[in-house]
């Protein structure tokens, strides 16, 4: 078999029809993805986009339309204008516009998370048919915040951080701050089967330093909850005295006895002094007296010398 040589302009041109062959899927592809998300809260309401729009000139009478969840559960279905029974989890939640067939859910459960599907017919002619997806978000309370001191020493406090919030869809990150440092939390997740909610708690140990201020943070399907605290170096510890050298001990033992020794002293002779010195001034002083008044002669002797 022989190979015919292929033109430098053929090959040119298949491959800038390669090219926008690829350009105009990746375009339609953006577009589909684009209109199939919705993002609605529990206890709200929101609307799915079909993929037709029922001319100003028609009605819904010429048209059977399906709306349908995971091809199985049907939400909502008209046929020539009349609803269809549906499924009785949508009952009373559920209307859809007559002419762009927008399918309206109100109020939202989380349960209703997931796929859903526009079919639409005409004289039994499949006219489109397309799916769009419903992320259904329940918000978490305010995250708590406890401390438990574990130990401690002087210098730092041990303490058991825990971060818990419950009651949201869907499953939830935790994050957290420590001074505005990131900081990794230990958590671990609960699901309550009936309501479809998770609970979400989150532990961490750390020794305070110093006064700091933890953050913890909740966050699902582009929102978040967050919650801070102060926590504080409670260990004031009283540092032992350092006891004093040897030396000064013995001088101070030293100074110390010699007081308490000069105080007896003192007290012992200083009373027997005083006394001894009054003794001899009361003495000197009685001597004085007595040479001062001394006794007169009689008298008679007086008379007998007067007649001598």
């Amino acid at each position: 078999m022989m190979w015919l040589p292929t033109s430098p302009s053929a090959l040119a041109l298949r491959t800038w029809l390669g090219l926008g062959l690829f350009v105009l899927l990746c375009l339609g592809m953006g577009q589909a993805l684009e209109k199939k998300a919705v993002n609605g809260k529990v206890g709200g309401k929101v609307s799915l986009p079909c993929c037709h729009e029922i001319p100003s000139s028609e009605s819904l009478q010429k048209y059977r339309v399906y709306w349908q969840k995971n091809i199985t559960d049907v939400v909502l279905a008209y046929s020539e204008g009349n609803m269809i029974p549906n499924h009785k989890r949508y009952r009373n939640r559920t209307e859809m516009d007559p002419w762009n067939l927008t399918l309206w859910i109100s109020p939202v459960e989380i349960l209703d998370n997931g796929s859903y599907q526009c079919v639409v017919q005409r004289n039994s002619v499949v006219v489109c048919d397309e799916s769009v997806s419903l992320f259904v978000t329940a918000d978490f309370s305010k995250p708590s915040i406890t401390a438990e001191v574990s130990g401690g020493s002087c210098e730092s406090t041990e303490m058991v951080v825990t971060c818990s919030s419950h009651g949201g869809f869907p499953r939830p990150t935790i994050s957290g701050a420590l001074n505005n440092v990131s900081v990794e939390w230990n958590a671990s997740w609960v699901s309550e089967p009936s309501l479809r909610t998770y609970s979400v708690t989150g532990k961490l140990v750390l020794n305070v330093t110093k006064d700091v201020n933890i953050t913890c943070s909740v966050e699902y399907s582009g929102f978040a909850t967050s919650t801070s605290l102060p926590l504080k170096n409670i260990n004031d510890c009283v540092v032992p005295p350092v006891p004093p050298p040897y030396n000064v001990i013995i001088a101070s033992i030293i100074i110390v006895i010699t007081f308490i020794l000069a105080i007896t002293l003192t007290a012992r002779y200083l009373p027997r002094y005083v006394c001894s010195r009054c003794c001899k001034s009361q003495d000197s002083v009685e001597e004085g007296v007595k040479g001062y008044t001394k006794p007169p002669m009689s008298s008679k002797g007086t008379a007998e010398t007067s007649s001598v």
